[in-house]
């Protein structure tokens, strides 16, 4: 009997005697997560998940109770028809909260501003339409107006641009999306640069030039300004010439480019003749210049007749009969 009131005094409450006289150990109930319900909750189109409606003493489990409102709407759901949600898609959570009576469910906002319109156009134009041409550049011509919209990663779509894409001054029609819709549609008038980096004539060169490195510079231009193809040049490549002269301070265009000429008129050279199996050799009077592949007017010393051959090398045309 001593040892039992021993006992008794020692562990306290947490030892009660049953009808036997036995000691019995007593635990405390675990504390439940307290439940306050908020008076209103932005939420994204995603849904409305239990944490955004609720204050707890301890994390909430992220579990989507119903459908968002439409943006621009709001949603108010009662304390009953809360408990109604949490009893079917979270019934472990429990009904019992603290709290306002209802709470008012809106989507999340956000201001889009120019900068805002003018990165989401660079980013799909870029993507979509220019690609590895170039750096794009947008300016909008005509005041923007911002607008409200939910603060959610946004989509944007062209859908009407001109014919010939991405011009210096042009008009695109575009789509705004998020995940779960369509926001609307909008027209922007555009200012473009696309910027690269191209070969520029250090000074004055001259036709028929070989294209060599030092004569020269690396220099960012508008490529859309130069409105034709710049020269994407190699400078190991000795098969080029310059087809035309190029002032100095112009940047290098594909056109400006040729094959090196490597026959040239007046020039005896050796014309293959071929004829099926038949081959005859003979010598001509070169009539005009010409690069590998070209096809070049010849006259036969020996008749004087004129004939039309590709050129094979510095020495030699092609003539098939």
């Amino acid at each position: 009997m001593k040892l039992k009131n021993f006992l008794a005094t020692l562990l306290g409450p947490l030892l009660f005697a049953n009808g036997c006289g036995a000691l019995l150990p007593v635990f405390a109930e675990e504390p439940t997560t307290a439940l306050e319900l908020k008076a209103t909750a932005p939420v994204s189109g995603d849904g409305v998940f239990l944490p955004q409606i609720f204050a707890s003493t301890d994390p909430l489990p992220a579990v989507r109770l119903c459908d968002a409102p439409a943006f621009g709407k709001n949603l108010i759901l009662s304390r009953d028809a809360i408990a109604v949600l949490i009893e079917s898609n979270a019934p472990a959570v429990g009904v019992n909260f603290s709290g306002a009576d209802y709470v008012k469910i809106s989507r999340r906002a956000r201001t889009l501003g120019e900068s805002d319109i003018l990165g989401l156009l660079t980013a799909t134009l870029q993507n979509n339409y220019v690609k590895d041409k170039g750096q794009l550049e947008l300016k909008l011509t005509q005041p923007w107006s911002a607008l409200l919209l939910p603060d959610e990663p946004l989509t944007l779509d062209v859908s009407e641009l001109p014919s010939l894409g991405v011009t210096p001054n042009f008009i695109v029609r575009f789509t705004l999306r998020t995940t779960h819709e369509t926001l609307g549609t909008w027209t922007a008038n555009l200012k473009a640069n696309v910027w690269r980096e191209v070969w520029v004539a250090s000074s004055q060169l001259k036709r028929g030039a070989a294209p060599e490195k030092n004569l020269f510079a690396r220099e960012r231009r508008d490529i859309l300004n130069l409105r034709e193809p710049v020269a994407e040049l190699s400078f190991d490549d000795d098969s080029l010439e310059l087809s035309e002269s190029v002032p100095a301070g112009v940047p290098l265009l594909a056109r400006m480019l040729k094959a090196r000429t490597v026959i040239h008129r007046g020039q005896r050279a050796e014309a293959l003749i071929e004829d099926g199996a038949l081959s005859i050799r003979t010598k001509v009077e070169i009539m005009e210049d010409g690069a590998p592949g070209d096809y070049v007017r010849a006259r036969n010393f020996t008749n004087r007749r004129e004939l039309t051959g590709k050129v094979l090398n510095e020495k030699t045309i092609l003539i098939s009969l």
